[in-house]
């Protein structure tokens, strides 16, 4: 079972794996990146809580259900204008709206179109009875 050109080709693959993602395999590294993750993330989240109102943060959790990568998109931009201290007070529902408003505006737009092929003669029902 032991195949030194098998192991060869999973210790190539795990070069590559590692590689990709950054690592070096090291355990701690990604425990410490891990960490610095989740940091990042509960201070994006304070900052939110703080700038935000209740009306607002569910607007926003709604969107970031809906269209994660915009909800994403808002919530850093947010985050930013209260860093630079653009944000004066808490942004209300209103506030919130208007800057969604203005971000659509910025964003292209992008169509989708659903296209429905029928095809009856190869699904109709009508032809089993025979």
């Amino acid at each position: 079972m032991d195949d030194p050109e098998l192991e060869r080709i999973r210790q190539q693959r795990l070069a590559q794996l590692q590689a990709q993602h950054g690592g070096t395999g090291d355990p701690n590294q990604a425990k410490a990146q891990e960490e610095k993750m989740r940091a990042m993330e509960d201070a994006k989240h304070s900052i939110l809580a703080q700038v935000l109102s209740q009306d607002a943060r569910a607007r926003l959790n709604t969107i970031k259900l809906s269209k994660p990568e915009k909800g994403t998109m808002v919530e850093n931009m947010i985050c930013r204008m209260a860093q630079v201290g653009q944000v004066s007070g808490k942004i209300s529902e209103n506030e919130l709206i208007e800057l969604l408003q203005s971000v659509n505006q910025q964003m292209p737009k992008t169509t989708s179109t659903v296209k429905f092929d029928r095809r009856r003669a190869a699904l109709d029902s009508d032809d089993d009875d025979f």
